[in-house]
């Protein structure tokens, strides 16, 4: 294997490099320097993200077990932009005493669930898709139990591990008869035929990474484990861990399973109307922030799967240009109730009623991040759906896009539920005054300027669709 075959796996070697490089200086720096760490981190991932947007080949590796194109290095590069926000984030909360011991720990984690998340979406074999897979989730079961002092994070942790081995197993007993019956577990030259034993194959490996995406009826772990997690893991598994199995799932179903596109039609036809509504009605139920934006992602979900639905490079493009826009919209908004909830341990709706009048930039943050999720105009979220409403009526499912626009009535009003608390309401003793430390100002200030430029500047979505177009 020469060089230039190597350099086809840059984004996995550059996060390989960044993981050493963070051992050795854990093992090198004095423990009065150990918070140096928190902002070596964030500047190595940057660096790993720089190297991903460089030119590059594309090609197989190992027998054509790994893939690398101009589409997949685009999903793996707005992965490791989100990850790169947030670790910005993380910065101050893992300088505080309590942490500061085990910062490394959180950041290689991370770090090692991100090159898993990279081997997934490469993957040309269905080995090489559950290594990536599994390398993805266990990191992050380990994460979620952080904060082990907390019973909360502790039952996150379990309730990750256990629903995973549980979606695992049936994933793998979809692959293992979808092998038996079609003798490969290489995409290239993938045959896969219509009969009952195949299409029970399917659904089991279907079922088997509706979990990771929160589709329902799998979702009953999310709003558990988000509360539950630390916020920036939380932040993680909402964004990176879900975006990287939706990328996946569009693969795998438009260039594997295209046979049956009839019959997964009616699957994500059901399940998006399923995981829209459902993720809607228990979001207006919400109190506590994490759980509301817990219920808001599954709801996100089902919207995506309406790109999905689609099966053309058009519904392809919607699905990545809209998790582009989600990474923004959904990290703005954990990093206000993050920096909220470290300044004054306040979680809930409620407490946030009066906060414009003692933080205003906050607020304003938070707003446009709810409004981009809900898809108001002209934030980038109003053009996320718009393209996705566009892909499901190109193709003919006019009562599901029906479906889909009244969810996003009520999406808005819970959305403007947390809006008006901040601005409309009044309280006695509202949140007091204070300052986010500098990296979570620029975190901050990217989402927003993500969440306004992606939707102004319409060639990213022109990008997208012409990389899908040659796909």
């Amino acid at each position: 294997m020469g060089v230039s075959e190597l350099l086809l796996m840059r984004h996995e070697w550059a996060l390989v490099a960044a993981v050493l490089l963070l051992l050795i200086f854990e093992i090198a720096l004095p423990e009065n320097g150990k918070k140096k760490i928190n902002f070596i981190a964030a500047i190595l991932v940057a660096t790993a993200t720089i190297i991903g947007f460089l030119p590059a080949e594309q090609g197989t590796l190992f027998g054509g077990m790994y893939i690398t194109d101009p589409l997949r290095q685009l999903m793996k590069n707005i992965l490791n932009i989100g990850v790169v926000l947030i670790f910005l984030q993380s910065v101050h909360w893992l300088s505080q005493d309590l942490y500061k011991d085990r910062s490394s720990e959180f950041y290689m984690l991370i770090l090692a669930s991100l090159i898993g998340v990279n081997y997934m979406i490469s993957s040309g074999h269905f080995l090489m898709f559950y290594l990536g897979l599994e390398l993805t989730t266990i990191p992050i079961a380990a994460l979620a139990s952080y904060e082990q002092f907390k019973s909360k994070s502790a039952e996150a942790g379990i309730k990750l591990i256990l629903s995973s081995a549980f979606s695992s197993a049936i994933l793998l007993f979809g692959l293992s008869v979808i092998y038996a019956n079609t003798g490969s577990l290489y995409f290239e030259g993938f045959k896969f035929s219509n009969s009952l034993i195949n299409v029970l194959g399917f659904i089991f490996f279907f079922s088997g990474l509706a979990f990771k995406i929160s589709i329902v009826p799998f979702h009953l772990w999310t709003a558990d484990v988000y509360e539950g997690s630390p916020t920036n893991v939380t932040s993680y598994l909402s964004v990176i861990s879900k975006g990287s199995a939706i990328f996946i799932l569009v693969i795998v179903l438009f260039t594997l399973f295209n046979s049956i596109q009839l019959l997964w039609q009616d699957v994500l036809y059901a399940t998006a109307i399923l995981t829209m509504t459902i993720g809607n009605l228990f979001a207006i139920r919400q109190q506590n922030l994490k759980r509301f934006l817990a219920f808001s992602s599954i709801a996100q979900a089902g919207f995506i799967m309406l790109g999905v639905i689609n099966a053309s490079a058009l519904g392809m493009a919607t699905v990545i240009y809209f998790i582009v826009v989600y990474v923004f919209s959904n990290l703005a908004a954990f990093g206000v109730i993050q920096t909220v909830g470290h300044a004054s341990g306040k979680v809930t709706i409620d407490d946030y009623n009066g906060l414009y009048k003692t933080n205003p930039q906050l607020s304003l943050v938070m707003m446009l991040a709810l409004f981009s999720l809900a898809g108001i105009p002209p934030l980038a979220g109003f053009f996320g759906k718009f393209f996705l409403f566009t892909a499901v009526a190109e193709s003919g499912f006019y009562v599901l896009l029906m479906i889909a626009v009244l969810n996003t009535v009520i999406s808005l009003y819970y959305y403007l539920l947390v809006v008006k608390a901040m601005f409309i309401n009044s309280q006695e003793n509202p949140i007091a005054p204070f300052k986010s430390d500098y990296a979570m100002r620029i975190s901050l200030v990217i989402c927003v300027a993500g969440i306004l430029v992606t939707g102004f500047y319409s060639p990213v979505f022109e990008y997208i669709k012409n990389l899908c177009e040659t796909f």
